[in-house]
């Protein structure tokens, strides 16, 4: 089995920053792309920004200028900056992943979530 597990979340007052990590453990031969999506409240889970293991980039337009997502392969972790944090980019955060367990399946995971709050 493979696990997400999401941290740095938390309270933040608008125009602060946090960085948000996922670190992906368990039976992993390859971790392809890497994602965050976000939740907030009464919204649908939509995506914030995704990297694939060729370090490509994706951002959503309301992101953009503000976030940056970043891998670390040798701890098989992703990262989010939060910076210019605004009441809008409140949420549950989410980590993703697609693994492959043994080089020939692929498998979507997902992290259990990270509260970010921004207060005005």
């Amino acid at each position: 089995q493979v696990q997400l597990v999401e941290s740095g979340g938390g309270l933040v007052q608008a125009g602060g920053s946090l960085r948000l990590s996922c670190a992906a453990s368990g039976r992993i031969f390859r971790l392809n792309a890497m994602g965050w999506y976000r939740q907030g409240p009464g919204k649908e889970r939509d995506l914030v920004a995704s990297i694939t293991s060729g370090d490509s980039t994706k951002y959503a337009d309301s992101v953009k200028g503000r976030f940056t997502i970043s891998r670390e392969n040798a701890k098989n972790t992703v990262y989010l900056q939060m910076n210019s944090l605004n009441p809008e980019d409140t949420g549950v955060y989410y980590c993703n992943a697609e693994v492959s367990p043994n080089g020939y399946n692929n498998l979507a995971v997902w992290g259990q979530g990270t509260l970010v709050t921004v207060s005005s």
